[in-house]
């Protein structure tokens, strides 16, 4: 089965902690206000520093020409753990390959915390998705804060975990979830409508020399910062995992939103590992029902590379 949507408008909060891959979702998801009313950016700390997953939000808004969407910083650190930030793989700036300045427009004020209360509290019943893109502190100290908000949750989807594939950080955790396995805990208890993209998926939809030419060919600026940004980041991975490929995990987020049809999942049980030990901020995905617990989370197992990159390189087109 496929993840199922409305043909209309989706209105999208997108937290995000940019991070490369997280900047060409941003791109992907701004160069489509067709299909995705982008409400705001809620920024954390993840990949880079809060000030610096700040920025490179403003960053991107500004590349896709879209300073209408505002951005609200969010939490600085993990609820629990002691921070961990991805230089190694994002650079000291948290986007490498490309020139790093301050963006024309600052932030909106407030925390994202309290603009995702607010905003939630005020919203209609089950009217809004939720892209989480990073670690989800900020949706966790939210609901903590406010467990109302999940009547104006629609859907969270999240680009995090990992199953068959085995982890990116540790051999069996994904970044997002070892970053704030609490966080991620918070959100899978809260009993919101959760649709989850892992490495299992995203390290099925690599780029390749072709898929990036044809990005290139566009030759706008956007799709220059987006093979500049590729090229930089995807070196690291293909020798790190052995694939032919480099992985865009967050922007499979926005191509699910876009066009679910493109991917393929069930609905399980899913756990987060919060336990001091080598399993820590694994995601447990209980496909045979071994824990006999209602499933929690749509599993996405599998996606269409091919059709990921058109989309990708049809919406970038439409940028300057």
């Amino acid at each position: 089965m496929t993840g199922a949507h409305a043909a209309q408008k989706i209105d999208l909060i997108i937290d995000t902690d940019p991070g490369v891959d997280d900047v060409v979702a941003l791109l992907f998801a701004l160069a489509s206000p067709q299909e995705l009313s982008v409400r705001a950016l809620t920024t954390v700390a993840g990949n880079v520093r809060l000030d610096k997953t700040s920025r490179n939000a403003r960053l991107a808004r500004e590349w896709a020409g879209r300073e209408d969407v505002p951005v609200y910083a969010g939490a600085e650190k993990p609820m629990v753990r002691d921070p961990i930030y991805a230089e190694h793989i994002h650079g000291m700036e948290g986007l490498s390959g490309v020139p790093i300045y301050e963006p024309k427009k600052g932030l909106a004020d407030g925390s994202a915390i309290d603009y995702l209360i607010d905003t939630l509290m005020a919203a209609r019943p089950h009217s809004i998705t939720i892209a989480m893109l990073g670690p989800q502190t900020n949706l966790a100290l939210a609901l903590i804060r406010e467990p109302g908000i999940v009547q104006g949750i629609k859907e969270v989807v999240v680009m995090g975990g990992a199953h068959l594939n085995g982890g990116n950080i540790t051999p069996m955790a994904e970044f997002n979830l070892f970053a704030d396995p609490q966080a991620a805990e918070a959100v899978l208890k809260s009993g919101v409508k959760l649709t989850y993209l892992s490495l299992d998926v995203t390290h099925r939809i690599l780029t390749s020399d072709a898929r990036l030419r044809r990005i290139a060919g566009l030759n706008n600026n956007a799709s220059r910062l987006v093979v500049d940004i590729l090229n930089d980041c995807i070196k690291a991975d293909m020798e790190h995992h052995g694939i032919a490929g480099g992985p865009v995990h967050d922007a499979t987020v926005i191509a699910y939103l876009l066009k679910p049809q493109l991917f393929s999942g069930r609905k399980v049980s899913v756990v987060v590992d919060c336990s001091e030990g080598p399993a820590f901020g694994q995601t447990i995905v209980d496909e045979g029902d071994g824990l006999k617990a209602p499933g929690n989370a749509f599993w996405v197992e599998s996606g269409d590379a091919e059709g990921f990159f058109d989309l990708l390189t049809e919406r970038l087109a439409r940028l300057q």
